[in-house]
C-alpha cells in the first residue's frame, strides 16, 4: 500500500463503480440473453447461466464473465454455450446494445459534481472500463462528468483488455503520472489486479457491482460501501 498523500490520478471503472451494477446491468444482462438466443427463452436463460447470472434471481456471481468481461469475451462464452451466431456477429449486436444502455443507466451518486470535485482537488481522473469507449463516452456525457476526464479507455481502445496493465499505462502516459500516483478504483478482481499488474499506489474495491468483501479483500487495499467515501481514504 502506498502513502495516500502521494496518489495524483484516479482511474474508475465504470459498471459496478460509477454505475449502480444491479440497477443498471441486470435488465440490461435480460436482453443480451434474449439478443444472443435469437428470441429462444430455454436458451435464453441457459446463455445466462453459462456467463454467471441466475437466470431466476438476476444475481451475478463475481468475476464471472457478465460481471467482468468484455463484449467479445461474453460473446464467445455464450456463443459457446449454444447462441446461434459467430463470435464476431454477436460483438457487434452486444456493443450496438451497450453503447445505447447509458440511457437507462443508474449512477451510484451525483456523478457530475462527485468528479467536480474531485477535478477542482487537483486529481487527474479516467474512466477504463470492460465496455466499448463509445459506452462510456456516452454514460459521461448523459451524466455531465465527460469535461472532467482526462483519459477514456474500453476494451476497443487499444490498451488491452482487463486484467492486463495496459489501461493503467495508457492513463499514466496521457497524464504524465507514475503508476505509484495513480489509485484504481473497481467493483471485481480484474480492475483490481489490472492495477496491481500496473504497479497502481493504491487499489480501491467498491461494493456497488458484483463482488463482495470476500472476494474483493486479497487484491484490494481499501474495501469502500461506493465511491463516495473514497476521499476519506485519499485523505
Amino acid at each position: 500500500m502506498t502513502n495516500q498523500q502521494a496518489i495524483s490520478g484516479i482511474l474508475f471503472d465504470k459498471d459496478g463503480t460509477l454505475l449502480d451494477y444491479a440497477k443498471s446491468w441486470v435488465p440490461v444482462n435480460y436482453e443480451v440473453a434474449r439478443i444472443a438466443a435469437n428470441g429462444d427463452e430455454a436458451l435464453s436463460h441457459t446463455l445466462l447461466s453459462a456467463c454467471g447470472m441466475d437466470p431466476e434471481t438476476g444475481f451475478v456471481f463475481p468475476d464471472s464473465l457478465l460481471a467482468a468481461g468484455n463484449t467479445v469475451e461474453i460473446a464467445t462464452g455464450m456463443v459457446l454455450a449454444g447462441a446461434p451466431y459467430t463470435v464476431e456477429e454477436l460483438t457487434a449486436k452486444l456493443d450496438g446494445l451497450f453503447a445505447n444502455s447509458a440511457d437507462y443507466a443508474v449512477p451510484v451518486t451525483d456523478l457530475a459534481a462527485f468528479f467536480a470535485g474531485l477535478h477542482a482537488k487537483g486529481y487527474r481522473l479516467g474512466v477504463a472500463s470492460s465496455d466499448n469507449e463509445r459506452s462510456i463516452r456516452e454514460t459521461a456525457r448523459r451524466f455531465g462528468f465527460a469535461e472532467y476526464l482526462h483519459y477514456v479507455a474500453g476494451y476497443d481502445s487499444g490498451y488491452g483488455v482487463k486484467p492486463e496493465p495496459g489501461m493503467v499505462l495508457g492513463f499514466c502516459a496521457a497524464t504524465g503520472l507514475a503508476p505509484h500516483e495513480v489509485a484504481v478504483v473497481g467493483d471485481n478482481n480484474h480492475d483490481l489486479h489490472m492495477g496491481r499488474s500496473a504497479g497502481a499506489g493504491l487499489t480501491v474495491a467498491v461494493l456497488t457491482g458484483t463482488g463482495s468483501p470476500a472476494s474483493l479483500s486479497e487484491a484490494s487495499d481499501f474495501c469502500l460501501k461506493d465511491i463516495t467515501e473514497l476521499e476519506g481514504v485519499l485523505r
